[in-house]
């Protein structure tokens, strides 16, 4: 199979953009780790990360599929930013070991409010990114005031 009927992702270009967005999305979900410091017995760090980065996927989603369609800037954001970043920062089989650690020390009440409230916030969050980002897009899309004036 020659470079022009590959599949885009499966090119080299595409899968780097994925690997260096990976790598900073891991490397910052590390260091939030290592910074974030456990409420009692409840890690908190891992849900806090997932809870941003399903934020951050929503306003991505919404702000990539407003862009130019003929320009890939759009595919490679979603490739970087999407796939790579996002992909690497969150981390919900972390969130389920979090979980079973819990259970396993005896803690079944807050392994389950752990579980639920990191997943059910996580989808309010996708929902505020896209609804914020919209929000931006309608706002920087529509024309200003002046320019409406200028036009009459």
């Amino acid at each position: 199979m020659n470079t022009a009927t590959r599949p885009s992702y499966l090119r080299w270009a595409a899968i780097a953009l994925v690997f260096v967005g990976g790598g900073f999305g891991a490397a910052s979900r590390e260091g939030l780790s290592l910074a974030i410091p456990n409420l009692g017995e409840v890690p908190i760090a891992i849900p806090i990360i997932n809870v941003v980065g399903a934020f951050l996927l929503g306003y991505l989603y919404e702000a990539v599929t407003r862009l130019d369609k003929a320009r890939p800037t759009g595919a490679n954001l979603k490739l970087l930013l999407g796939t790579g970043f996002c992909g690497g920062f969150t981390t919900y089989s972390s969130l389920a070991t979090d979980t079973a650690v819990l259970f396993r020390d005896g803690l079944p009440g807050s392994a389950v409010i752990y579980a639920l409230a990191t997943v059910i916030i996580g989808a309010c969050a996708t929902w505020a990114g896209i609804a914020i980002a919209s929000a931006v897009n309608n706002r920087s899309s529509s024309p200003r005031k002046d320019e409406q004036e200028d036009a009459t």
